[in-house]
């Protein structure tokens, strides 16, 4: 016979289940758990979904916003296969939508004993209007570099949230201790700081480069880009990159020295040393689309690596609890 009893944040034994599975729930179990993850990955892939977007010369594909034509919500035959590229992106949205609302309904009980994951999962979801009228104002400026970078700035900030979504709803919340030596903490901060710089970089890098997003044809003639010199901000790109590497390095050697978990680092270092050797290669051989594309879901995977990084330099409650949870 199914044992009902306290949820696991109140000692339940693993094994055991709550066979009220359809209800809304007051605590972390594994349906928290999935989502957080499922919010992440959808961010992940839309990044790169819109990165197929760009690369295909399909942004105006659905040359109007926001339905696909005057006439029409959804592509049609005549629109060819860049308006099924870009009518596809935004359907992706409401997969992300679904997964947002979801999410919301299952912490919203939560919102006293666990109001970061209530919050977090509201910024997730106020944030996809606002990243849906960002993508619409890209349409209607003729893929104006700025409100296309603008539009993945959103992006990776989001990445951010669901990343820290993830993180607290398998480990609980922060607590007050600081895991880290003072000088280890500001070398993180650095970190933050230089992951900023190389993502802002590499947007204006790519609003400089040929991939405008559509084809002269679909564009009236008229190329959006930045104005910047290509191969300029290609320099000055991988200036903040390679700083971020040594960065990441030195906590990994203090992770090391300190005795303390490098785990993340390492993720970390590993998505770095990944994303140089693709914009190298990139820059090389002439920009081709794969690996531009590639470099781009990278440049989210950076950002919710480095957020994991920062949280981890403090203590979390209830770690264990949810760990149970999951294995019941």
């Amino acid at each position: 016979m199914t044992r009902v009893g306290p949820t696991v944040e109140q000692g339940v034994r693993p094994g055991t289940r709550d066979p009220r599975w359809w209800s809304l729930p007051r605590a972390v179990d594994p349906r928290v758990i999935w989502l957080a993850w499922a919010s992440f990955v959808v961010e992940v892939v839309l990044i790169g979904t819109g990165g197929l977007v760009r690369l295909t010369a399909s942004g105006l594909g659905c040359p109007t916003w926001p339905k696909c034509t005057a006439e029409s919500l959804v592509s049609t035959p005549e629109m060819g296969i860049h308006g099924v590229i870009e009518f596809g992106n935004r359907l992706l949205t409401f997969v992300l939508v679904i997964v947002a609302v979801a999410m919301f309904l299952l912490v919203v009980r939560m919102r006293r004993t666990r109001p970061e994951l209530f919050w977090l999962a509201f910024a997730q979801g106020i944030a996809i209007p606002v990243q849906a009228v960002i993508g619409g104002l890209s349409v209607l400026t003729n893929l104006n570099p700025f409100v296309v970078g603008l539009h993945f700035v959103v992006s990776t900030t989001l990445v951010a949230v669901t990343a820290t979504l993830v993180y607290r709803s398998m480990n609980g919340p922060r607590t007050a201790a600081r895991l880290v030596p003072g000088w280890y903490t500001g070398l993180v901060r650095g970190t933050v700081a230089a992951v900023v710089v190389t993502v802002l970089v590499g947007i204006l890098t790519t609003g400089s480069g040929p991939h405008a997003g559509a084809s002269e044809a679909v564009d009236g003639g008229r190329l959006h880009r930045t104005g910047f010199d290509p191969q300029l901000m290609e320099h000055l790109h991988a200036i903040p990159a390679y700083v971020l590497f040594a960065l990441t390095l030195a906590l990994v050697v203090g992770a090391v020295v300190l005795r303390l978990s490098s785990r993340w680092a390492l993720v970390l270092l590993v998505v770095e040393f990944v994303q140089i050797a693709v914009g190298l290669t990139q820059a090389r051989t002439g920009l081709p689309v794969g690996l531009v594309g590639t470099h781009m879901v990278l440049a989210g995977l950076l950002v919710g690596a480095v957020t994991v990084v920062v949280l981890s330099t403090r203590g979390s409650a209830g770690r264990q609890a949810v760990r149970e949870r999951i294995a019941a």
